[in-house]
């Protein structure tokens, strides 16, 4: 019997969340919005691109959760996007409620799923969905280290001029402004980054990785980046659904883990079946934890916020 994955949210992200699980045949795919008639259109055209591209796997949407019932992973992508000017945690109460609606509805029927988060402000929206669906922490997840360590290659590779694959980096800390790219552990090849590139080309590059996202904001004018968010949260899945037991940067909650507690923070982590199997804590300088926990402070302002407005 095939996996299911229910992908909640049918715009940019989420459609092309259904079109790479469907090529890389994951599983059955739900796709599910509250606009009438866009997931099933936009799931019947994935359907029939199966005989062109060779996969098997059902594709439908839905307008309701009662047909992604007992999905064994749950990619939560809806919600408003940013726009020009517009920061994350702009977005914040209007995306809480998207993501507590959606939470609700989809734990309801599916109890034993994986939570995948990818709706902005990530970490405050990866919090609210562990408040509301009441699922183990390793089952509430946030993509946002895949995507920015990814873009932090991409820089590298471009300015190296070396293949995206030989380029390993480390990001950590909230998805924002604050994340913090780590120089002192990234490689090419197993060489130190610190070793190929001055401090220079280096702040360069962390800077342009925190912007990342902005920079696409800017270009595209009336929407945020969906290409690489997509591939990012496919990632995360398949090392879920295949038991890969991949070394990710994901957004996880932290019980004291790099002196940090009660909060969602982009660290590495393992993933695997069950989720996020284990949490890695890198030894860090006095400079990145200081970054590190000014990264961890703007996600709790945010959590403060919420926490104000649901007892209010």
């Amino acid at each position: 019997m095939r996996k299911k994955i229910t992908v909640v949210g049918a715009g940019n992200v989420g459609a092309n969340c259904a079109v790479n699980l469907a090529h890389k045949e994951l599983g059955d795919v739900v796709l599910v919005d509250v606009v009438e008639g866009v997931p099933q259109g936009k799931g019947l055209d994935c359907l029939q691109s199966g005989p062109i591209e060779g996969y098997d796997v059902m594709v439908t949407g839905a307008n309701d959760y009662e047909p992604t019932a007992n999905s064994d992973i749950v990619v939560i992508t809806a919600g408003f996007p940013r726009k020009p000017g517009m920061s994350r945690d702009d977005l914040l109460m209007a995306n809480y409620e998207v993501v507590k609606t959606a939470t609700q509805k989809a734990a309801a029927v599916s109890p034993n799923a994986v939570i995948i988060l990818v709706t902005n402000p990530l970490d405050a929206m990866c919090w609210t969905a562990l408040q509301v669906s009441k699922f183990p922490k390793n089952r509430v997840i946030g993509m946002a280290g895949v995507l920015d360590s990814a873009r932090f290659r991409t820089f590298i590779a471009q300015e190296l001029k070396v293949s995206v694959e030989n380029v390993t980096a480390v990001v950590l800390g909230g998805h924002g402004d604050t994340m913090v790219p780590v120089t002192r552990l990234s490689s090419v090849a197993g060489i130190p980054l610190t070793e190929l590139l001055d401090v220079a080309k280096l702040a360069r590059l962390v800077d342009r990785t925190r912007n990342g996202g902005a920079e696409i904001v800017k270009y595209l004018n009336t929407g945020s980046a969906y290409y690489a968010p997509s591939a990012a949260a496919v990632e995360m899945v398949e090392s879920i659904l295949k038991d890969k037991k991949k070394v990710l940067p994901c957004a996880a909650y932290l019980e004291g883990e790099y002196g940090i507690n009660g909060l969602y923070v982009g660290v590495p982590v393992k993933l695997g079946s069950e989720g996020i199997e284990k949490i890695y804590e890198i030894q860090l300088t006095p400079e990145e934890k200081a970054q590190l926990d000014k990264s961890a402070a703007a996600v709790d302002e945010l959590i403060t916020v919420i926490k104000s407005k649901m007892t209010a």
